[in-house]
């Protein structure tokens, strides 16, 4: 295959992942599943997969479509903290600014590129073709993993007061109810991206190497 046929293979097969990040971002109930004071995801999933097929580039380029479902879905559909995730919704004098677009779109970006390193870390590490599902599995947790240790502590970093102020919480209390939605959201989030990244990978990369 020449250059020019493989480029154009590439944007191909990255416009198909981007489209179906963006399906599954708008088909309700699928991609974001609204809980009241934020959304659950799936999304990652595509975004990891894509990058361990595409490369950890083509990665970042669906972690930042992912970060722009999710800034349209919090405009467009807000929920109580939305302004944590777009800087076109305010809730009173609280709102986002800068400080959502990065916990929109960095977090984001990074997932593919952590779930594809880690991948091939543990590849290289073990060189046994018998830990390779296995590998699959933990970049799948991983990319999951980095999404909500990065949204949500990006969240008590940069918003902390207008975030506990929104959900009537203290703010002492604050980091207690980080740490309850990453076990309540963030551990379901990643064994589902861990057991799917795991059966589904498998598939594409064997097709890959085809």
């Amino acid at each position: 295959m020449n250059n020019k046929s493989g480029t154009t293979l590439g944007l191909v097969q990255l416009a198909l992942f981007s489209a179906i990040i963006i399906i599954m971002a708008f088909t309700p109930y699928l991609g974001y599943i609204p809980l009241g004071f934020m959304n659950a995801t799936i999304i990652h999933i595509p975004v990891i997969l894509g990058s361990l097929y595409l490369g950890p580039k083509k990665g970042a380029i669906l972690g930042g479509v992912f970060g722009m479902t999710s800034l349209l879905n919090n405009t467009l559909n807000p929920n109580l903290t939305s302004f944590v995730f777009s800087p076109f919704y305010n809730v009173g004098e609280i709102h986002g600014g800068l400080r959502s677009l990065i916990i929109c779109f960095i977090p984001r970006i990074l997932i593919g590129i952590v779930a594809y390193y880690v991948y091939h870390f543990i590849n290289m590490a073990s060189k046994s073709k018998n830990t390779h599902v296995i590998s699959l599995a933990i970049a799948g947790i991983a990319g999951s993993f980095t999404n909500t240790l990065l949204v949500m502590n990006g969240i008590y970093f940069l918003f902390g007061t207008s975030y506990s102020d929104a959900r009537n919480i203290a703010a002492d209390s604050l980091y207690k109810v980080i740490l309850t939605v990453i076990a309540t959201n963030g551990i379901p989030e990643a064994i589902v991206a861990g057991i799917l990244v795991a059966a589904i990978g498998k598939i594409i990369l064997k097709i890959k190497h085809i």
